[in-house]
């Protein structure tokens, strides 16, 4: 990674911003992202799913992605702990991962899941307090 980090030119205007965001750990970045995403009304997944599109457009595969869900942490209700107790085992994260996954709803909890599989880990979630989107 180190060697990637050299070939690319960094602009001297940002110079700076780029040495800070380097020194962030992973949830300062993606708080950062969330604060990015709100502020600018923008989402950091718009890009992968503009890249999906054409792919469905060609007929074969829109059958395949009607079958496939995100499941999102909308909002968290009002019994935090059991929120995040589920959020950890359903995504297998450490309990401060989890913990910081909770408190950025709403976030994705998975991607490309299965309708089934969807369906009950927005039950389980449901069952904690939380809000719960499939996409």
């Amino acid at each position: 990674m180190s060697e990637e980090k050299k070939d690319v030119v960094v602009p001297e205007k940002f110079q700076s911003l780029v040495e800070m965001v380097e020194k962030m750990s992973v949830l300062d970045l993606a708080e950062l992202v969330k604060v990015l995403e709100e502020k600018f009304g923008v989402s950091s997944a718009a890009p992968a799913m503009m890249m999906a599109a054409p792919g469905a457009i060609a007929g074969g595969e829109a059958v395949a992605e009607k079958n496939e869900f995100i499941v999102e942490l909308t909002a968290v209700g009002g019994n935090k702990i059991s929120v995040i107790k589920a959020v950890k085992t359903i995504t297998g994260l450490g309990l401060a991962d989890a913990k910081a996954l909770v408190d950025g709803a709403p976030k994705t909890i998975k991607e490309n899941v299965k309708k089934v599989e969807a369906e009950e880990l927005k039950k389980q979630l449901e069952e904690t307090g939380a809000t719960v989107t499939l996409k």
